[in-house]
């Protein structure tokens, strides 16, 4: 797509807006004439592109968003899912946390590698190409089916698709968790299933040349050809994003709910394992041994020893908060404070606020009574405070950087960037799952019950430590964030107050003005002519 071009001749301007067809492949041209003599009477052609109407999802220029878009949210059930039945299947066998984010390690650089080689593909054969390859499909289907400087539109259209991916990764959340109630086999057939549904819509539904780039982009050696420095440093910031929720949400907050009362195990505990309420939440009767103990030593005690189900509704309520969140962070919270749409200024804000909930979770967890006391309803009633907070926090710098990652991204390339992007975010989830197995297992060291009876592991100071984890990866995120260079539009914080006044830079990367030249020159005349 070749960018709008202004040329002055005789006191009028002609702006040329290029609209990709995607629905054949091909390309059709739009041009609008502004006569400034004139400018009293605006082009009939002019009103058209500013009236929303007509861009709706029946607009056949967005029938790749649609189909990329079923695709992507099948596979984001499973991938939700499979989390799910894995770690509760895996809990009920005995292994400890931190053999739990080992494999979830091994999970994690899988989708460092797809995210690698998606960007190729992608790149090189288009995005008609499992989860990770969806996700990156999704995203790049969404920069190239929007108009060239429409930055409004484009980031209603991210937050849609990624927000209710994460809606549905919840529901995945859950199923799995039911699913895994009837069997264990049972659940993984029902992810086969869905699998297999999915993967027809992207094979045969999509242009075969959509997302291709030029020959020399192609190649797996120039995905490393690190020539955007504001996607370099918003991979870098994505990184310790996702670590600052990975830390602590992925294996530790499920241990910690299935754990039960260190208090109330041991042989001062007797029990019959006909009389299945003997033992408290989360804990059974050995038969061997004719008292209460856990279900699983390697998982710690001081939990709330909640049921598989129940952890699955606790962390898919979770994920489904947050994919709503991100759905609707235009409408509800960018565009009421006129930060849409956002820069890196925006990204930084929001970034500071997002250390707070797991800043007050590891000092209410190590300090407040109700955790050391073990009150069990005030300690689930912190957990859904902090956890929503965090959610509602969490998914509006998610909107954002998922925004900023398509923005910046060069359109000839746009599969490898955001393929590269996604690397880093793969990344940040395998930093912090592995480092929260090492955090929430050793932390809080050992607990001893009556009797010298050895307890587990101290699951409440595990957590504790796993939330100031997060906090650091938070503040680090939102520090790496200020070296992008983007703050042209300044930062507001509704009518009332400008925190950062506009500030013009010499060099926006992505298609904002890295090797595009003659499109920054001509930038500011488009956005008044052109403007979502």
């Amino acid at each position: 797509m070749e960018p709008p071009t202004i040329n002055d001749e005789n006191a009028s301007s002609a702006v040329e807006l290029e609209l990709g067809n995607t629905s054949g492949g091909g390309s059709a041209s739009t041009s609008l004439n502004v006569d400034q003599n004139n400018s009293s009477t605006k082009p009939e052609s002019l009103e058209e592109e500013e009236e929303p109407k007509g861009w709706g999802f029946s607009d056949p220029r967005l029938r790749p968003f649609v189909i990329i878009s079923i695709t992507y949210l099948l596979f984001t059930v499973t991938d939700g899912a499979i989390r799910m039945i894995v770690l509760l299947h895996a809990y009920n066998k005995s292994f400890s946390a931190l053999q739990v984010a080992f494999m979830f390690t091994l999970y994690e650089l899988a989708g460092v590698f797809t995210n690698l080689a998606a960007g190729m593909m992608g790149a090189r054969w288009g995005i008609r190409i499992a989860k990770d390859l969806t996700k990156l499909g999704g995203k790049t289907v969404t920069k190239l089916v929007t108009p060239e400087g429409k930055h409004t539109r484009l980031f209603q259209l991210v937050s849609l698709l990624t927000g209710w991916k994460n809606s549905l990764k919840g529901v995945g959340y859950f199923l799995g968790s039911a699913l895994l109630e009837v069997s264990y086999e049972a659940a993984l057939g029902f992810m086969i299933g869905l699998i297999v549904i999915a993967m027809p819509f992207a094979i045969f539904g999509l242009d075969k040349n959509l997302g291709t780039a030029k020959k020399k982009n192609s190649s797996l050696k120039e995905i490393f050809v690190l020539d955007n420095f504001n996607l370099n440093v918003l991979s870098l910031a994505r990184l310790f994003l996702f670590a600052s929720r990975d830390f602590w949400f992925e294996v530790p907050l499920p241990f910690y709910l299935r754990s039960p009362n260190c208090l109330a195990l041991g042989p001062f505990f007797p029990c019959s394992p006909q009389d299945v309420d003997t033992c408290t939440s989360g804990a059974v009767c050995d038969p061997t041994l004719d008292y209460c103990t856990h279900i699983n030593e390697g998982g710690g005690c001081g939990g709330t020893g909640l049921g598989k189900v129940v952890v699955g509704a606790f962390l898919g309520g979770y994920i489904i908060l947050y994919g709503q969140v991100q759905s609707w962070t235009p409408q509800l919270v960018t565009n009421p404070l006129q930060q849409t749409p956002p820069n890196k200024m925006t990204e930084v804000f929001w970034g500071m606020f997002n250390c707070f909930p797991t800043l007050v979770g590891a000092i209410v967890i190590y300090t407040s009574s109700t955790f050391v006391n073990y009150d069990m309803g005030g300690m689930i009633t912190w957990l859904v405070v902090i956890i929503v907070t965090f959610a509602i926090i969490f998914a509006i710098n998610s909107s954002i950087h998922s925004f900023l990652v398509v923005k910046y991204a060069k359109s000839d390339t746009v599969a490898k960037s955001v393929g590269f992007y996604y690397m880093s975010n793969a990344v940040g989830r395998l930093v912090g799952t592995l480092g929260s197995g090492f955090l929430y297992t050793y932390a809080g060291g050992q607990v001893e019950t009556l009797g010298g009876y050895a307890a587990g592991n101290d699951a409440r100071l595990g957590l504790a430590a796993c939330f100031v984890a997060g906090t650091i990866s938070s503040l680090l995120a939102a520090v790496i964030t200020i070296w992008i260079k983007d703050e042209d539009a300044g930062l507001k914080c509704g009518n009332c107050c400008t925190l950062v006044e506009p500030k013009e830079t010499d060099a926006i990367e992505g298609e904002e003005g890295a090797d595009a030249s003659p499109q920054e020159t001509t930038g500011n005349t488009e956005r008044s002519a052109l403007s979502a």
